[in-house]
């Protein structure tokens, strides 16, 4: 690995961790929230708005950019705080209006309120079909901007998504990748107990799409797979199947379906903050 891949990941890793952080605040600040899901996608996110996607703050409308759609749109706290950090809003807005009555940071994000939100959310399960036809889009108006799909793994259980899966590959939406964030949690449960998806990659593949299965939290594992993706050459869409931890960072949140959606209490911020200081002092030290 260069010295330039080196210091590229260093730099991502270091933005990840602010983005956490950013996200804690975030709960913190507003008493509620999804927080467990909005974590575990904290390191696709950072590889997405600082190293793969073509977009420009400055003109959020630009047609030739690169389009993301959060199909698991209650997750979208670390969606703002990326969308903050790139410059397209002052990061104070985290703070004061995310899930804040006529604040414009819904939980549900609102396209026609945030620059850089390309599609509201709300019911799940409809994301993928968004991005397909969006890349579809693209192909009519010979624009070259790819698209880019995050899903959650219970809205897998959406018969809406196994159509858009179906369509894409049929026709051969290769400018399309669809990324799963699989922390196997949902609501109330695991997710194979409420509807198990295995085996998720051969059903995937069976629709025509290149499928690669990655560590969703090592940056290095997400960086490659994405590079892979944007500069496929095939006549397939890709899906990268990321295994995550569900509340990726703080301690007592990993791994707990009871923390899907749960407010701190002054005692779990402090400690949840601590924890994410002391990561990254070690981090740094090493």
């Amino acid at each position: 690995m260069g010295n330039s891949t080196k210091e590229k990941l260093e730099y991502l890793k270091h933005a990840a961790h602010s983005l956490r952080m950013d996200v804690v605040e975030m709960f913190h600040a507003s008493g509620k929230g999804h927080i467990g899901g909005s974590l575990s996608i904290v390191e696709i996110m950072t590889a997405l708005y600082f190293h793969i996607l073509r977009v420009d703050p400055e003109n959020p409308k630009w047609p030739d950019r690169d389009r993301l759609v959060l199909s698991k749109g209650h997750a979208s706290a670390t969606w703002y705080a990326a969308l903050s950090a790139k410059g397209f809003f002052p990061k104070d807005l985290l703070f004061t209006d995310y899930m804040k009555i006529d604040g414009k940071l819904q939980e549900h994000s609102d396209m026609n309120k945030v620059p850089g939100v390309e599609m509201s959310s709300g019911a799940l399960g409809q994301g993928l079909s968004v991005g397909l036809g969006m890349c579809l889009a693209g192909r009519l108006a010979k624009r070259d901007y790819r698209v880019y799909v995050i899903l959650g793994d219970g809205e897998l259980q959406e018969g809406q998504a196994w159509e858009a899966f179906m369509a894409a590959g049929h026709y051969h939406a290769n400018t399309l990748t669809a990324l799963i964030d699989y922390n196997k949690l949902q609501v109330c449960s695991t997710v194979s107990q409420i509807m198990e998806l295995e085996p998720l990659a051969q059903k995937i593949e069976a629709f025509r799409w290149n499928v690669v299965e990655i560590d969703g939290n090592n940056m290095e594992e997400v960086v490659s797979a994405l590079e892979r993706a944007r500069d496929n050459t095939t006549e397939q869409p890709t899906a990268i199947i990321c295994n995550t931890v569900k509340g990726k960072g703080i301690s007592f949140i990993e791994n707990n379906v009871q923390w899907h959606s749960h407010a701190f209490s002054e005692e779990d911020y402090q400690k949840a903050r601590k924890e994410l200081v002391g990561m990254e002092e070690k981090r740094g030290r090493g």
